[in-house]
């Protein structure tokens, strides 16, 4: 079972304080930075597709991945009415295969510390290079390892009328994962269902990213604070890399 199998039916609703339209904007910012105009992207673990669908109203034409065929579900049914759909795919990114090279590819919320091994990580850049176009380019964001490290012994709530989801979290500094147990409570009727689910991160330092970049064959990699186009600093809990792949002649 995946770490998205119950929680897909509730995850836009436990979210919506996640400001998408930042986060693509912020993708807008850099790529502006960088003089492309993008026509096909593909959003990489994808989710419930809120950052493929902002994408395809853009006029591009996206290709959505994610490995998780409930979260695919929730994200074919949001974008369903749409002129411009994107293409949904379930693949695991170190096994990434896109019908098509695309100019973009984006990975938002830190999906790429879910890759818990760090060689599958590096399989996952070699993907990402390999799917994009000459000129293209990959952006990503990931937690600091300052933050995941924080997250231990930690317990949060997240709850609305549906859904009663209970997280704690624990950071093993021998594998350097950070592993967050979650009850989840659901309404179903009069009634509730209980389910549990774990998620991992690992917590990749800016050094190692910047390396796995290098390796799979990336130029310009610039890291940014959490949605500035500046460097990070202490205080940045999440932060944002940039590499491209060469540049069109």
């Amino acid at each position: 079972m995946n770490a998205y199998h119950n929680l897909a039916a509730s995850y836009d609703s436990l979210t919506l304080d996640v400001d998408y339209d930042a986060v693509v904007a912020f993708y807008m910012a850099i790529l502006e930075k960088e003089k492309i105009s993008p026509r096909t992207a593909a959003d990489l673990a994808c989710g419930t597709g809120s950052v493929a669908v902002r994408l395809a109203r853009m006029g591009m034409q996206v290709t959505a991945v994610d490995m998780s065929e409930e979260m695919l579900c929730i994200a074919n049914q949001k974008a369903q009415n749409m002129d411009n759909r994107p293409t949904f795919v379930c693949q695991k990114l170190q096994e990434l295969k896109l019908p098509r090279g695309v100019d973009l590819a984006v990975s938002a919320l830190d999906s790429i510390d879910y890759i818990l091994d760090p060689a599958d990580c590096q399989k996952t850049f070699q993907r990402i290079y390999k799917a994009l176009n000459p000129g293209g380019v990959f952006i990503f964001d990931v937690n600091t390892p300052e933050k995941l490290q924080a997250m231990d012994g930690q317990v949060f709530l997240d709850e609305n009328e549906d859904t009663f989801c209970v997280w704690r979290g624990e950071f093993d500094p021998q594998t350097n994962i950070c592993s967050y147990g979650m009850d989840l409570f659901q309404r179903r009727g009069n009634l509730w269902q209980r389910s549990f689910e774990e998620h991992q991160e690992y917590a990749y330092s800016q050094q190692q990213l910047v390396e796995y970049l290098k390796n799979a064959g990336f130029t310009g990699i610039e890291v940014f604070a959490d949605r500035r186009l500046t460097p990070p600093d202490a205080k940045d809990l999440r932060i944002y890399l940039k590499a491209r792949k060469g540049r069109i002649k």
